[in-house]
């Protein structure tokens, strides 16, 4: 991690953009699975696992757009396989968080 030093002779002033949690944010994005409307997300990272969670989603028929930036629109209305892409699975150890609602809402999961 890099280290910022910061001198200053009075008190600091200014606005930054913090981003959100990724570890926040997939459990989130899964528990799109739970319903059939719209999820919108803002503030999510954009960092690999969520990537992979969102092609995830897309390989279970899950409809998802995003502005590459930091928003998230998720529908699960088109779910038409409960076995999730094993080929996305085993690169992420949080891929497990869609077997739950996976579970819950189509009472099977693979």
């Amino acid at each position: 991690m890099e280290k910022l030093k910061i001198r200053a002779n009075g008190p600091l002033q200014g606005e930054i953009v913090v981003s959100g949690a990724k570890n926040a944010a997939l459990p989130l994005m899964c528990a799109a699975l739970l319903t059939k409307d719209t999820v919108h997300l803002t503030n999510v990272p954009m960092l690999r696992d969520v990537k992979t969670t969102q092609k995830l989603l897309q390989g279970m028929g899950a409809r998802v757009l995003t502005d590459n930036v930091q928003e998230f629109e998720i529908n699960c209305g088109s779910i038409n396989n409960t076995c999730a892409p094993y080929d996305l699975v085993k690169t992420m150890r949080a891929s497990i968080l869609v077997l739950g609602p996976t579970l819950a809402h189509f009472g099977e999961a693979r």
